[in-house]
Formats: structure tokens, sequence, C-alpha cells
């Protein structure tokens, strides 16, 4: 394994961790789980950056990204559920969407990465998370909830996309 597949599993570690901070009921955890959830995605921009920069791109880190993405994800998105922040089946469109996409790739002879949708959804989601996990008041919810709501289209919007027509997928091969 190179540098950015160790980066992208690194990621995965913080899971763990943000869901045990997200059940702790301080504002400082609150806190601590949202630093976690950032740094933890921002892994997502540094591994896929220095794939591209070493020159060290390989399936495994196409296959494995994407994945622990899911994770970091779907993780907090289940606790928020239980914590009323979210609805369920909103939740179950973002899962359904990743499940439909992930099944569909296991079909495909080549791996490809993201395109501009699906970066969009995975910036959404972090953005909706982030807010939802923050301890920022009364103020923030309707806005948070908003940024949930928009996520949610997205993850729909690129979730269509990507199973287009195989037209539409030779035109920009670079998946969603």
């Amino acid at each position: 394994m190179n540098l950015p597949t160790w980066i992208t599993v690194s990621r995965l570690l913080g899971v763990p961790l943000l869901l045990y901070l997200l059940y702790q009921p301080s504002v400082q955890a609150q806190w601590i789980a949202l630093a976690v959830f950032l740094i933890a995605a921002g892994t997502d921009w540094l591994d896929g950056y220095l794939a591209r920069r070493l020159n060290q791109v390989t399936d495994l880190g196409k296959f494995l990204d994407p994945l622990v993405d899911k994770f970091l994800v779907m993780a907090p998105l289940m606790v928020l559920i239980e914590l009323g922040a979210v609805p369920a089946w909103g939740v179950f469109l973002i899962l359904a969407r990743e499940l439909a996409i992930a099944g569909w790739r296991v079909n495909q002879t080549k791996i490809s990465g993201a395109n501009i949708w699906g970066k969009l959804k995975t910036v959404s989601q972090i953005l909706a998370i982030a807010l939802l996990i923050a301890p920022l008041g009364e103020a923030w919810q309707v806005p948070a909830t908003v940024a949930f709501w928009v996520s949610v289209l997205l993850t729909l919007v690129s979730g269509a996309i990507y199973l287009l027509p195989a037209k539409g997928r030779s035109e920009n091969p670079e998946g969603v």
C-alpha cells in the first residue's frame, strides 16, 4: 500500500472515535467530534491530491476511497437519526443511492474516479454533517437542516447521473 492508500485507511480509524464522541453529552465532546470529522474529511482531499501528485493512483485506492467515505458519512448520520436530528427516511435515500452505485460499480471492468457531481455530493454531505454535529445553538438548526436536505438532493442527482445510459458516461468517463 502506498502513502495515499494509508491515508485513506487512517480516515476509517477516525470513525469509531467520532461515534464515541457523538454520544457524549458535553459541548466539549461535540466540538472534538466536529474536529475529528473535519480532519477525517480533509484526508479525503489529501489522499486524492497525493495520489495524483505522486502518480500513485491505484485501483485499490479508487475502491477504498469511496468505501471509506461512505463509512465516514453514514456513521454520524446513523447517530443523528438516533439523536432525532435528521429523519431516517432522508438518510435512507442517501444509503440507497450509495448501495446502488456500489453495486453497479462491482460489475464495471474499470473503476473510475468522481466527477463534479460526486464531488459536490461529498462536499454537501460533509458540510451538512458538520453543521448538524457542531454545537452552534438553536439559530443554526434551520441552516443545518437545509444543508442536510440539499445534500440528500445532490446525492440523488449524482446517483441519477451516474446511472444514466452508457452514452452519457462515454462522454464523461470519470463517474460519480
